[in-house]
């Protein structure tokens, strides 16, 4: 007997793939890959590297399936490993940076960051480059609600489940980071 899995939810699809079924697996990945890459590349600002983070992230996500609660929204438990995941790739990022300090300059470009350079974005793609590197620039408490709540559509009940803090801290932090946004754009 074969199980149409467009038609499963997300909660049977995880039953299934814990159950051996690597088409339940696909069928995950399928439902969620673009919204997985929309916060990823929105929270680092690289779309090179958001590719490798969100790959990371549903490897994560499997190895950990056996903890989702199927009865509960797929997008929002995929939601919270995909922004640790960012939160580790801030991390080395920081640590490489500050070894670029530390080592001679000569090591350093074997570390060094490689994003593409500002110059070679153009027109629309120049300032929405632009504003993702303002947003990367934000404090993580700042910019992991702006994400879900702008670039996301989530509600600001989702946004608070997802992070872990009240309705009212989002709302809170969503006006910092829009303040601090536009201060950022400003100056550039």
């Amino acid at each position: 007997m074969t199980v149409d899995l467009y038609g499963c939810s997300d909660g049977e699809l995880a039953g299934l793939a814990l159950a051996g079924r690597q088409a339940a697996y696909s069928e995950l990945v399928r439902r969620h890959r673009d919204r997985a890459f929309r916060l990823v590349s929105s929270h680092i600002g690289n779309p090179d590297e958001a590719l490798d983070i969100v790959q990371a992230g549903f490897v994560a996500a499997f190895a950990a399936l056996n903890r989702y609660d199927g009865r509960r929204p797929f997008a929002p438990w995929l939601s919270r490993i995909l922004i640790n995941k960012c939160r580790d790739w801030h991390r080395r990022r920081t640590v490489r940076s500050l070894l670029t300090f530390v080592l001679p300059v000569s090591d350093a470009a074997e570390i060094a960051d490689s994003a593409p350079l500002a110059d070679r974005v153009v027109g629309d793609r120049h300032e929405l480059a632009r504003t993702m590197r303002a947003i990367a620039k934000l404090p993580t408490s700042l910019k992991e609600p702006l994400i879900l709540r702008t670039l996301e559509e989530k509600s600001e009940a989702e946004t608070a489940e997802i992070l872990g803090i009240s309705q009212k801290a989002v709302e809170t932090r969503l006006y910092r980071a829009r303040t601090r946004l536009t201060e950022i754009l400003r100056k550039e």
